[in-house]
């Protein structure tokens, strides 16, 4: 089962995601409750994380992901056109968005860094504010004007957060769970405040954590495939194309640290939240490696497989 959320005119709409077609989640209620005269009671609103695992609604919505997937036909009418809709982020308001660096040895070793073992390590997070960073898929990525010449992609799997919880052991893990998306976590890589300062120990630390930080650098899309639809996600194909060009093309299977694990870690130090994002970082293939950066004009594909392409371009300030 996946989920979206769409601009209908003014309002935000929940619906199931088909690739190519939406279909409204009220209207397939409606073609269910006509075609078994049964009622589901679904909420009316945009809150996917009521109709996934760990929601109030969500065994319903699972029921109702059933029938439509074996009446597709049935519901042929009620169906959107995903280029004729503006999709939006799946999760309007995460609490928090919390991303990994170095989770991936290629990515470490392209980088010039040594390749480890999860038993000799710990995940590295950052995190990147919600309000101001967080974006749709289809939007514009905006090249900022202080520092516009070395803009990178990276293709993330995202996992959202279904239930509040703390101290999370691994084993248990993924029950928090309430699906899983794309993310691009865009980076300006060589993002230089006050290039006349006066060198500290820390800067290039800083330097690299605040070119995280740019307005709209960070969609989140097309869609959230639900945790019960996707028990594996250590499984998944993923890759990154730019104007029709294969950058990233990896597995997440090559995470050091896996999503059980990461959730486990990251619950040990702060409470998770009903939509908390955890994006946990990208495998080898960014623009860095070859001098390759993003330019106004540019079109992005972040996919990962069992959930969806995530498309964006980009514009100067």
């Amino acid at each position: 089962m996946r989920l979206c959320r769409f601009l209908d005119g003014r309002d935000a709409r929940a619906g199931f995601f088909f690739d190519d077609t939406v279909i409204p989640l009220d209207a397939a209620a409606r073609l269910h409750r006509e075609h078994t005269q049964q009622d589901l009671k679904l909420p009316a609103g945009d809150d996917l994380l009521a109709l996934l695992p760990g929601g109030s609604h969500f065994t319903a919505a699972r029921a109702l992901g059933s029938w439509l997937a074996e009446n597709r036909g049935v519901a042929g009418g009620a169906a959107l056109a995903v280029e004729q809709v503006q999709l939006l982020t799946p999760i309007a308001r995460p609490p928090k968005i919390i991303l990994l660096a170095g989770n991936y040895n290629e990515h470490i070793k392209e980088g010039g860094g040594q390749a480890t073992e999860r038993a000799k390590t710990f995940p590295y997070l950052f995190q990147k504010p919600p309000t101001t960073t967080l974006n749709h898929p289809g939007a514009a990525i905006v090249i900022p004007k202080a520092s516009p010449n070395h803009v990178d992609w990276e293709c993330e799997l995202g996992v959202v957060i279904a239930r509040r919880c703390k101290a999370v052991k691994e084993a248990e893990a993924l029950q928090y769970v309430a699906g899983y998306t794309v993310v691009n976590d865009i980076s300006d890589r060589k993002f230089r405040p006050n290039p006349g300062r006066e060198k500290r120990d820390k800067d290039s630390f800083f330097d690299w954590q605040h070119g995280k930080w740019h307005d709209t650098f960070c969609p989140v899309g097309p869609c959230v495939t639900s945790a019960h639809a996707l028990p594996d996600p250590q499984q998944l194909a993923l890759s990154l194309k730019v104007n029709g060009k294969t950058w990233q093309n990896a597995s997440t299977a090559q995470m050091i640290f896996p999503v059980a694990a990461i959730i486990e870690f990251v619950s040990a130090i702060v409470t998770l939240e009903p939509g908390d994002i955890i994006s946990t970082g990208t495998p080898s293939g960014v623009g860095n490696t070859t001098g390759t950066y993003l330019k106004p004009g540019d079109q992005m594909e972040a996919a990962i497989a069992s959930i969806g392409v995530l498309r964006n371009y980009l514009v100067a300030e």
